[in-house]
């Protein structure tokens, strides 16, 4: 089954490698870290964007991490596009993607970046090369200028001489290390009083909140204009799919009236209509029905049964035996059962043919495997062939990191209960000008819409700078050509009014 803690956690995963040791052996470069050279490419070139012609650079280069005896440690790289002639007081975006362990390589070739990579906008899988790779015209560079981040173990980045990667992978550790880059870029660039935006997708935008609070949790900090979270995860606890926890069924049943009523097996005027039917059965009625436990008597247990099966797509009978409580592994499952088919947990649009039709849970996720051949070979051509970046490294488009340091600073109670929103709060209110931007697929299983509203809602979040925008795709809203554009459109609008 999907474990829907991991599943959150590492919304782009693949599997691990072997063992820690043996990624750090495959990541580190050979050089000793006193000898240590950086690499890098530039190249001009000129692009419309957002109905404004541009010229830019694009600059695919190595920003060494140092310890404390000046030796070199890793190499994190970054692909920046700067519109030319330079301006400092342009707005500068920093993007990362999640995983943990993914590189930026999704919103550098599917969203933001000045190219992209042309795969099937209908839920198809993308099939084998060539994959068309075209200029985009949604990128954001009419707006501001662009600096995509790859951490430790992601993309070209690596460690250097006998550095173990495990130094860098943690939550804590993750940020610490993004943050410096962050800070080295603008020193280099002479980018410190430019407008600054930081954004982040999937574990991305648990690294966003971990990164503000690197960035503007000391005097001297880096102070931003905004954060783009794009497909949030911050509050763990809130969709941990674990026996006796019960909120995880709450934040997620929007996302399956959505994907039932998209599949057909639900009716309704419109799917924003019906997930917000269902927010206020599963904030309500359900949510007092599960908090009950068995203690609920027969009477809420009737009530509830038949709104359950009107929301999910799902029969009454398989929800009783499943004691009302439906796990997303088992919703992918069944829904469409009787069509031999299951549905996508990144994006529920898609849909897989297993192996067989029984089985509780899907053999694997077809959104993520309709899409992948596509992005590897688009930013493996984009950067060394059209930018000129040269390197024995691999790009590591997800996977290859871990284990994960999941601590937080602050002590044994910041673990019982995991969640990185209080950092985005804390900035808030500590920064009258910071203000965030929330983009969420409503077929989104990998951080529901639901759980994402759950985590900004909150005491300490001044409602008024959250900006909440919805699209009809799922965790990558941006592979449906219609939201890619939508999505383009509400962040540019988000940096304009800064």
């Amino acid at each position: 089954m999907f474990a829907r803690t991991l599943a959150a956690v590492a919304a782009l995963s693949l599997a691990l490698p072997a063992s820690a040791a043996d990624e750090d052996k495959s990541r580190a470069a050979p050089e000793a870290p006193e000898a240590y050279v950086p690499n890098s490419a530039a190249k001009t070139f000129t692009g419309t964007f957002g109905g404004r012609t541009v010229r830019y650079t694009a600059t695919v280069e190595e920003q060494v991490l140092k310890g404390e005896d000046g030796a070199a440690k890793a190499a994190i790289v970054t692909s920046a596009y700067i519109a030319e002639p330079r301006d400092p007081s342009r707005p500068v975006t920093f993007l990362f993607n999640g995983g943990p362990g993914s590189g930026s390589v999704w919103l550098q070739m599917g969203a933001f970046g000045p190219k992209r990579v042309a795969i099937p906008s209908d839920a198809k899988d993308d099939g084998g090369p060539p994959y068309p790779i075209l200029d985009n015209p949604d990128s954001l560079l009419d707006v501001t200028d662009l600096v995509f981040i790859d951490p430790v173990g992601t993309g070209f980045s690596h460690t250097i001489g006998d550095t173990k990667g495990s130094e860098y992978w943690g939550v804590t550790k993750d940020a610490k290390s993004v943050a410096q880059v962050i800070r080295q870029w603008l020193d280099k660039n002479g980018r410190w009083n430019s407008p600054k935006f930081l954004g982040g997708e999937s574990y991305g935008t648990t690294r966003s909140a971990a990164v503000v609070n690197e960035l503007e949790g000391e005097y001297n900090d880096v102070a931003l204009n905004g954060v783009i979270l794009i497909s949030t995860v911050l509050d763990f606890g809130a969709g941990a799919e674990t026996e006796g926890a019960e909120l995880g069924y709450v934040t997620t049943l929007p996302s399956m009236a959505a994907t039932a009523l998209y599949h057909g097996k639900a009716t309704a005027p419109s799917v924003s209509q019906f997930v917000e039917d269902a927010r206020r059965f599963a904030i309500g009625p359900y949510a007092s029905f599960l908090l009950k436990g068995q203690n609920a008597s027969a009477a809420e247990r009737a009530a509830i049964l038949p709104e359950l099966a009107r929301f999910t797509g799902l029969s009454p009978d398989y929800l009783e035996r499943a004691d009302l409580r439906v796990t997303s592994g088992r919703f992918y499952k069944e829904l469409l059962r009787d069509r031999g088919l299951t549905v996508g947990r990144l994006d529920s649009r898609y849909t897989g043919t297993d192996y067989d039709s029984a089985g509780e849970t899907p053999d694997n996720d077809p959104s993520f495997y309709g899409i992948d051949g596509g992005y590897a070979a688009a930013i493996n051509a984009w950067m060394r062939d059209d930018i000129g970046y040269v390197t024995d490294q691999r790009y590591v488009t997800i996977g290859n990191v871990g284990p994960w340091d999941w601590k937080l600073a602050g002590g044994r109670d910041s673990n019982a209960y995991l969640t990185v929103a209080p950092y985005l709060g804390k900035a808030m209110r500590e920064n009258s000008d910071l203000r965030i931007f929330v983009g969420q697929g409503w077929y989104d299983f990998a951080t529901p819409f639901f759980a994402a509203e759950y985590a900004l809602s909150r005491t300490g979040f001044p409602q008024d700078r959250i900006e909440y925008k919805y699209y009809d795709a799922g965790h990558m809203m941006y592979v449906r050509d219609e939201d890619r554009r939508k999505l383009s459109q509400d962040v540019r609008a988000f940096i304009r009014a800064r």
